[in-house]
C-alpha cells in the first residue's frame, strides 16, 4: 500500500510516515517545508512544494499511479499566530486546501484523511468533554479555519467527489520511540514545549490563564501520544472503505479520554524529571479556550484503536527528542 502524505515532513505527518514503514506501507511525502524539516524525509520518496501546486499534484499521482489514500497533514497550526496573522491562516489552511482538493479529484483521489482539530468544539462547561455530535465554537482564527474546511470537506464528499474522514486530534505529545522525528519548532507555544524549555534554562514556567471554570482554574487537554496519534492514521487507512461505507463523511475524535489540568500536566512533569519546576501566573493568551477532552469511544469502535501510552510516556519521550533534537535537525534555525 502506498499512501500520500501533505505535510509530512512536519511533527505529526513524519510521525505518521514513520508508522506506515513500520507497518509495511509506503509514504509519499509533499511538504513545502515552511515548517517542516527536511531531514524528517531522509530515506523516503518526497516532493518538496506546495499542496496548491497543481501540476506538482499531477505529477504525483503520474508518477504514484497506485496511491491508495492521502493523509492531508498540511497546515498553519499556531493559536496566537492565527490571531497576529489571519489573513494569512486562511490563504494556507482553506483557500489553499481547496486548490488541493481540486487537484486530488482531478485526478481519481477517493480518500482522503483529514487532520483536523479538537479546538473547534464547544466544550460542556460541567464538564469539559466532548463528543463528535458536540457544538462547534471556534475561538480563535486557527480553530476557525478547520471548522470552515471540515464544512468545505463535507459538502464535497456529500457532492459524491471523494470520501473523507475527519481526524479531530486533541493535543499531541511526545515523540517517534525511535526518535527519527519530533517536534522541530524551537520555541513551541504549548504548554509541555514551554515546561521543557524553562527545565534547561532554569527560568519559570507561566500558567496562562488561572481564572478559567475548571477542577484548579487551570486550562484542562486531553494530551495523547503522537505515536498512538499515527497508529489511528494506519487503522484509519486499514478500515478506511469500511468506516466511509455508511456516509461519504466521517469525523472521528482523537483522543485518550482524560482531562489533565495544566497544574496537573506540572505534577506529571516533576514526577518525570524529579525535579520542582517554578511557576508564575497571568492570564490568557488571545484566542485562549478553557479546552475540553473527548468522551467518544467512537474510535474505538469504527477503527480498533485506543491509546496504548500514558502521559507520562509522552512527557518522557518529548524529553528524549529535546535531547537528541539537534543531533537530527542541527542547531540552526
Amino acid at each position: 500500500m502506498k499512501i500520500l502524505i501533505a505535510g509530512g515532513a512536519g511533527f505529526i505527518g513524519s510521525t505518521i510516515a514513520s508508522a506506515c514503514l513500520d507497518n509495511g506501507i509506503q509514504p509519499v511525502v509533499l511538504d513545502n517545508l515552511a515548517t517542516g524539516r527536511r531531514e524528517f524525509t531522509e530515506s523516503r520518496t518526497f516532493y518538496r512544494g506546495d499542496i496548491a501546486d497543481g501540476e506538482l499534484i499531477d505529477r504525483i499521482f503520474s508518477e504514484h499511479p497506485d496511491l491508495h489514500a492521502v493523509i492531508d497533514c498540511a497546515a498553519l497550526i499556531v493559536v496566537p499566530d492565527s490571531v497576529a496573522d489571519p489573513l494569512g491562516y486562511y490563504r494556507e489552511n482553506v483557500a489553499k486546501g481547496i486548490e488541493f482538493i481540486g487537484h486530488l479529484v482531478r485526478n481519481n483521489c477517493r480518500r482522503l484523511l483529514f487532520s483536523s482539530s479538537a479546538s473547534i468544539y464547544q466544550s460542556d462547561p460541567a464538564t469539559f468533554a466532548v463528543d463528535e455530535d458536540s457544538p462547534v465554537e471556534t475561538l480563535s482564527p486557527y480553530a476557525r479555519t478547520k471548522a470552515v474546511f471540515e464544512t468545505v470537506l463535507k459538502d464535497i464528499s456529500d457532492s459524491g467527489a471523494l470520501n473523507v474522514v475527519s481526524l479531530r486530534y486533541f493535543n499531541p505529545i511526545g515523540a517517534d520511540p525511535e526518535l527519527r522525528s519530533g517536534l522541530q519548532i524551537r520555541k513551541p507555544t504549548h504548554a509541555l514545549g514551554k515546561m521543557i524549555d524553562v527545565h534547561h534554562t532554569g527560568e519559570t514556567f507561566t500558567i496562562t490563564g488561572t481564572d478559567w471554570p475548571t477542577r484548579d482554574g487551570s486550562g484542562i487537554r486531553d494530551y495523547i501520544h503522537v505515536w498512538d496519534l499515527a497508529a489511528a492514521h494506519i487503522e484509519t487507512v486499514r478500515r478506511f472503505d469500511d468506516v466511509t461505507r455508511p456516509a461519504p463523511y466521517r469525523v472521528i475524535n482523537l483522543g485518550t479520554g482524560n482531562g489533565t489540568t495544566v497544574r496537573e500536566l506540572i505534577a506529571a512533569f516533576e514526577t518525570v524529571t524529579g525535579r520542582a519546576l517554578p511557576t508564575t501566573e497571568t492570564g490568557p493568551r488571545p484566542g485562549d479556550a478553557a479546552g475540553a477532552y473527548t468522551r467518544s469511544h467512537l474510535a474505538a469502535e469504527l477503527l480498533g484503536w485506543k491509546p496504548q501510552l500514558s502521559l507520562e510516556d509522552g512527557i518522557r519521550d518529548s524529553l528524549r527528542w529535546y535531547d537528541r533534537r539537534d543531533h537530527v535537525i542541527g542547531t540552526a534555525d
